[in-house]
């Protein structure tokens, strides 16, 4: 997912997926999303990055491992037993 926003400045981009980090005011926000979501992504032994520069904005890649015919298979069956 990519964005033509502000961009993520260095020393934020640092901790972009630390939990409770955030830029906003106390009370807008957690400082949750990226870190569940980074979490997430681990868990079912993929990779989130992102790449961002001041003035450019960013992009984030995520990559998870491709299903084994099993886990195919599986899918497939439980989603025709509905």
């Amino acid at each position: 997912m990519s964005d033509t926003g502000h961009g993520i400045e260095p020393a934020v981009l640092a901790h972009v997926f630390e939990p409770f980090f955030t830029t906003r005011e106390v009370g807008e926000g957690t400082g949750l999303g990226l870190s569940v979501v980074h979490g997430i992504v681990r868990s079912m032994g993929g990779v989130i990055t992102v790449h961002s520069e001041v003035g450019r904005g960013a992009t984030f890649h995520v990559y998870l491992p491709a299903p084994s015919v099993q886990q195919q298979e599986t899918a497939r069956l439980a989603s025709a037993a509905g």
